[in-house]
């Protein structure tokens, strides 16, 4: 099968190119690659895939909030780009996208056919790609939303936990916003999983599972043998420009039905605690034994 894969260099993408490594690839990444410019369209499309995985995206949230036409060129017109590679070439195209599609104000855990209600730009930059993947597709597409994702190769939740706890000996994390961890290198495995059944849809894919921040940080100092006291508090007294949804859970039912499951996440990151005292090095704030 023939594989492009946008956004190879970040965190989920590097997993991407190790769980799609049998196939012939074709990565696309930022600085050579641009997916906001027209021509990704015939990039795409020239190399003939049979699958386009669309990973690229504009993530820092407080970023998307300060410039909205940043976010939206990235994550709706870059998406469109995308999708019309994808719709020239005749390949189905898989679309990485966010649990905060959902606004966090149901008590239950969201499914996927639940519908979305974006509140920051970021949010809402994300479901109008969702939207033009399934308008420009022609249903061949794959939506897989995920949440809190951290993973070898980039600066996530547990880096900057491991490291405030090394730097600052104290910890203050909001108790009230919840969420399902999710470990980079199983995300990709399931990814490949869903993309080889040919089931189009929408799916949620996490570790199986949901704590609090302040759950998952004192977890990660436990882990990592760190004695930091981790005191929790509420979101609101955390001051940033975009404020996450609260309650936005995601619930695996159509990849479950499929047998795609995840491991509990406190399985997933222990394994990357581990790996992170192997192979981080010291003197930056990133030895994790205390």
């Amino acid at each position: 099968m023939r594989v492009v894969i946008t956004g190879h260099n970040g965190q989920l993408g590097r997993q991407l190119v190790a769980a799609f490594a049998e196939h012939e690839l074709l990565k696309l990444d930022l600085p050579c690659d641009d997916i906001t410019q027209p021509d990704i369209v015939d990039c795409i499309a020239d190399f003939h895939p049979d699958l386009v995985v669309h990973g690229a995206a504009y993530t820092d949230v407080d970023g998307c909030e300060r410039d909205p036409e940043m976010a939206f060129r990235v994550n709706a017109v870059g998406t469109q780009n995308v999708a019309l590679g994808a719709q020239k070439s005749g390949a189905a195209l898989l679309y990485i996208s966010t649990n905060e599609v959902f606004d966090g104000t149901q008590r239950d855990a969201y499914r996927e056919w639940d519908r979305p209600s974006p509140m920051s730009v970021y949010a809402r930059s994300k479901a109008a790609g969702e939207q033009i993947v399934c308008n420009l597709t022609g249903g061949r597409f794959y939506i897989a939303r995920i949440a809190w994702l951290f993973g070898p190769g980039g600066v996530n939740f547990v880096t900057k936990i491991l490291d405030a706890a090394t730097k600052n000996g104290a910890l203050r994390v909001a108790a009230d916003e919840f969420g399902n961890p999710t470990y980079a290198p199983d995300l990709a495995q399931a990814i490949a999983a869903l993309a080889a059944t040919g089931h189009y849809g929408i799916y949620h894919l996490t570790n199986a599972g949901f704590c609090s921040r302040y759950e998952f940080a004192a977890e990660i100092v436990r882990l990592a043998g760190l004695t930091a006291p981790v005191t929790p508090i509420l979101s609101a007294e955390w001051l940033r420009p975009s404020r996450p949804p609260l309650h936005a859970i995601l619930a695996n039912t159509a990849g479950a039905s499929l047998g795609i499951t995840m491991r509990p996440w406190r399985e997933a990151l222990a394994a990357y605690v581990a790996w992170l005292a192997d192979e981080r090095p010291t003197g930056q704030g990133d030895k994790v034994t205390g």
